[in-house]
């Protein structure tokens, strides 16, 4: 696992499929998304190795519900509250599979690297303790706006923090080697790009993606000028 600082109060943990960003207010701390089935030691690890226990951390949010974003939620043993999407939190409590992409719909070098993605360990359910629709306003890095975002999945979310300039864009945005680009494997690809476009009107400085480096610097104007 790689941890890397973006922010004081931020935190990037790169695992070997997914990602995840914690975020820190005071003693308590903020999980966005968890890395893939396998992840939960690292990310304790993690915490610890910034000077925190596990139980500095008070909420965890998963921006959609795809494995490699919440597989390793059931590892950490944690009381802090869960939040995912009303439209995926299904998935996350083992009521139904995720939301994949028909592959035979996927433009050819995407529906390659699709079909070449190793297996995955299925995640183990987990409650959800609220269910988002959009709209609410979260009680950490000075507000945090929820944004639904569908097209990735039906309950994909971002979350920004206008008083730091920052936003998490779950999967709908990806960062590969500097490129900015609509994320892959989208169930939905023309609501993808619709919500992709949203993203792309805030105003933000840095851009916490799903796959990829965050985008830093005038990252609103790399959203804008993305091709989708």
């Amino acid at each position: 696992m790689e941890l890397t600082e973006l922010l004081p109060t931020l935190h990037l943990l790169r695992f070997g499929v997914g990602q995840a960003y914690l975020w820190r207010d005071g003693d308590a701390l903020t999980l966005i998304d968890t890395g893939e089935p396998g992840s939960g030691p690292d990310l304790l690890a993690a915490v610890e190795s910034l000077g925190h226990a596990p139980g500095d951390l008070r909420t965890v949010i998963v921006t959609h519900g795809h494995d490699d974003h919440w597989g390793a939620l059931s590892e950490l043993g944690t009381d802090a509250t869960v939040m995912a999407h009303a439209a995926d939190a299904p998935v996350l409590r083992g009521e139904r599979g995720q939301q994949l992409p028909d592959p035979a719909d996927l433009p050819g070098w995407e529906r390659e690297l699709f079909e070449s993605l190793p297996p995955m360990s299925a995640p183990k359910p987990v409650r959800v303790d609220r269910e988002l629709t959009g709209g609410e306003v979260l009680g950490f890095g000075g507000g945090a706006h929820v944004i639904a975002i569908p097209g990735h999945t039906d309950g994909s979310i971002a979350l920004h923090l206008p008083e730091h300039g920052v936003l998490f864009a779950g999967d709908t945005v990806a960062n590969p080697g500097g490129h900015t680009m609509l994320g892959v494997f989208n169930a939905d690809r023309e609501a993808a790009a619709r919500s992709f476009r949203r993203l792309a009107e805030l105003d933000v400085s840095l851009v916490c993606v799903g796959h990829g480096d965050p985008l830093t610097g005038d990252a609103s104007a790399r959203l804008r000028a993305a091709e989708v």
